[in-house]
């Protein structure tokens, strides 16, 4: 009976394996880019569905949480992101070719495609991942809670606090803010530090480094989270090539009044 059950499952698990891996999308760049991940031996510091070392963070949803730019730059030199001396620890740098950046991105981005049903379900999370749990993806958080949403980010509803609301969709947008910024003074992470970044932002506007249009804290938190290119905050980790890592995609993402409720609450952050 056992043995039944368990040639059962079995096939089972390999009629579904097209459908969850999303085979039909594996292309000429992502082979390449699965070839470049194990020819520089990635996997003896980085895990993938939490299999390899566990040196460095888990690449699982690594696309999910930063953006092309960002990648891109980042494999170029790592150099520009982080600081030996500082955070103990720096990835080589791999002189990779373009053609081999844009296939390891590729590649993990069919990765991060993969239905992994939450597994690993503690991976150790990229920097700026302060909540366990809080950058996976939205069908991950799902099963990590009866509310569907990441650790830290409480459940509300369009009556709470515009500032409560907004501090919901901080932890529970896609990809989280939480993933990328810290709320902490001096911890900057893959985004700078928003702590007081209400008083800031009123030294900025009044200055001529300022390259955007807001003419007030409101108007520049809503311009950063629709469109981050309108100004860059200086520093190679931040921007490349006129762009910002910031994601673009929160105008599509976000519905206006998630919107409002995240500028009310980055607003408060005094």
């Amino acid at each position: 009976m056992a043995s039944a059950l368990f040639l059962g499952l079995t096939i089972d698990s390999h009629a579904q394996f097209g459908k969850l891996t999303n085979a039909q999308n594996i292309t000429a760049d992502v082979d390449l880019g699965n070839k470049v991940w194990h020819d520089n031996n990635c996997i003896n510091c980085h895990t993938l569905f939490g299999e390899g070392a566990y040196y460095a963070p888990d690449l699982t949803k690594i696309t999910k949480l930063r953006g092309e730019a960002y990648l891109k730059a980042y494999l170029r030199d790592p150099s520009k992101f982080y600081d030996e001396q500082k955070h103990r620890r720096l990835m080589p740098r791999q002189d990779l070719s373009e053609a081999d950046i844009s296939g390891v991105i590729a590649f993990l981005d069919w990765v991060s495609n993969v239905d992994n049903q939450g597994w690993p379900p503690r991976p150790l999370l990229v920097s700026g991942a302060t909540l366990p749990g809080s950058t996976l993806a939205n069908p991950q958080q799902a099963g990590q809670s009866n509310t569907g949403l990441p650790p830290g980010a409480r459940p509300t509803t369009p009556a709470d606090d515009p500032i409560a609301v907004g501090e919901n969709v901080f932890r529970s947008a896609s990809p989280a803010c939480v993933a990328c910024h810290s709320v902490s003074p001096g911890v900057n992470l893959a985004g700078p530090s928003l702590a007081g970044v209400s008083a800031r932002t009123e030294a900025l506007l009044a200055s001529p480094a300022y390259t955007g249009h807001a003419k007030d804290v409101a108007g520049y938190l809503r311009e950063s989270i629709l469109t981050p290119s309108a100004h860059r905050v200086p520093g190679d980790m931040y921007s490349a090539n006129g762009v910002s890592f910031m994601p673009s995609t929160y105008g599509k993402g976000l519905k206006p009044e998630q919107v409002d409720a995240l500028v009310a609450y980055l607003s408060s952050l005094k």
